[in-house]
This record gives structure tokens, C-alpha cells and sequence, in this order.
């Protein structure tokens, strides 16, 4: 498995729009493609900044391809959620997945 983690920040309610974005938008984009295996969206206040961090899980680099292009490290950031964020990272960052533990609830 392939992790994919990407970041951005906001400020005011850039922050809650760029959720919505995730969550309406995203999300159901990564639900249709072959390979996907979720998405976490995180948040923290930092200096008057919200940091958003998204991560999405990957069965093989091939399979972010599709989602992503031909350079998997160059950011996919839509046109619209760009009007949302103050500042975003150019690349997303890769990195497999050497263990896994899980816990029941």
C-alpha cells in the first residue's frame, strides 16, 4: 500500500470551505477509481493558520496515476480549491507502507 500525503493551510473559513471541498468533491472522485483505499483529511489551528493535511491510501503507485497523472508528485489541487487555501504544497509526498497494526474499537 501506498500512502499519499499532501498539505495546505487556511485562514477564516477557507479552512471549513476546503472541508466541504474534501468531503463533497474529493472524496467521491477518489470512490470511483480502481485502487483507492480511503482518505483521511487532518486539521490543526497553528499561529492564526488552519493546516490541512490530506492523506489518501493507494493499493500501488500505478493506480495514483489516475488520480493524479503522469508525475504522481506533483500536487492535484482543483482550480476551485485554490481559491480556497492561503498557501499549499506544489508536490505530495509518497511512502509505503512497511507495517500495519490495527485495534478493534
Amino acid at each position: 500500500m501506498i500512502v499519499r500525503t499532501w498539505r495546505g493551510s487556511a485562514t477564516g473559513p477557507g479552512a471549513a470551505a476546503y472541508e466541504r471541498h474534501f468531503k463533497d468533491r474529493v472524496v467521491p472522485q477518489l470512490a470511483n477509481l480502481a485502487g483507492n483505499r480511503g482518505a483521511w483529511l487532518l486539521r490543526r489551528e497553528e499561529r492564526g493558520r488552519t493546516e490541512l493535511v490530506a492523506i489518501t491510501l493507494w493499493q500501488s503507485r500505478e493506480a495514483i496515476r489516475a488520480f493524479a497523472g503522469s508525475d504522481i508528485a506533483k500536487a492535484h489541487v482543483e482550480p476551485e480549491a485554490r481559491t480556497m487555501l492561503a498557501a499549499f504544497d506544489e508536490i505530495a509526498c509518497h511512502y509505503e507502507v512497511v507495517l500495519k497494526i490495527e485495534r478493534p474499537a
